[in-house]
């Protein structure tokens, strides 16, 4: 395996949607740098910026705020990086306050500014959810979030102060922020459609270079594993993998938490 020195540091934390588009998303961001990508990566379906939360009763995951990406990120050299921070809003459905949730998401973008880092920040899909009935609501959290109430407005109005509070705060940390499209989205009010989802990512993250660029080992996608993550608890029982869990011919490597 060739070993070369990253020409990019990627920061990526999220929930469903980075998830679902983590491979092609660092393939992607390999365009834009080049060469060699470290990636580290904290995502997951149902994923809570603050808290521990669980997927279908079986895998639990940390709060992003607190989960050990910071502390790895810490022991590492300084590097050119380019953070991108998505899929804010779960936690209004697990009861969180906008107040809370906004602050989980300030203390990441204090920590990337002192990396010195290029932050993108997405809010939520409000263009999408604002024209949604309270049926739709219901229907579209109880397949999403199975056993979760979804009153509305209130959730509605929530979703609103969160979403003033991230453009404060996105600007106050120099972050260039993105405003969903309603076209994103189809019947699933909060998941990118699978469609659009490289073109999405392409344009949020800027990263549209020719896929003729990459050299033949960096056409190689990682394959992202299921349970992969540094800590997480699939069964009630701790998980512990060593990171990076991924890595690829290029020299690109993959940590997830």
């Amino acid at each position: 395996m060739e070993h070369r020195e990253p020409a990019l540091r990627a920061i990526l934390l999220g929930a469903s949607n980075l998830k679902a588009s983590l491979s092609p998303l660092i393939s992607g961001v390999r365009r834009k740098a080049g060469g060699p990508v470290e990636v580290l990566a904290a995502c997951g379906h149902g994923r809570s910026y603050g808290t521990w939360s669980r997927f279908l009763f079986v895998r639990r995951l940390p709060g992003i705020e607190g989960c050990g990406l910071w502390q790895e990120l810490d022991r590492r050299p300084p590097r050119r990086t380019l953070a991108l921070v998505t899929d804010v809003g779960n936690d209004l459905v697990y009861g969180v306050s906008a107040e809370a949730i906004a602050g989980w998401v300030e203390a990441c973008l204090d920590r990337l500014v002192r990396q010195e880092a290029e932050i993108v920040l997405t809010l939520l899909p409000l263009p999408r959810l604002e024209k949604l009935s309270a049926w739709q609501v219901r229907l579209a959290v109880s397949l999403l979030f199975p056993g979760r109430p979804a009153p509305w407005p209130g959730l509605l109005a929530r979703a609103r102060e969160l979403d003033g509070r991230l453009r404060r705060i996105g600007r106050e940390h120099g972050a260039r922020i993105v405003e969903p499209e309603a076209s994103w989205y189809g019947a699933d009010p909060i998941h990118l459609r699978r469609s659009v989802r490289r073109q999405v990512w392409d344009d949020v993250l800027s990263l549209g270079l020719p896929e003729a660029a990459l050299r033949s080992q960096m056409a190689v996608r990682p394959r992202i594993p299921s349970f992969g993550a540094a800590e997480l608890r699939l069964f009630g029982a701790v998980l512990r993998t060593p990171q990076p869990a991924v890595h690829l011919p290029d020299g690109t490597s993959v940590a997830l938490y």
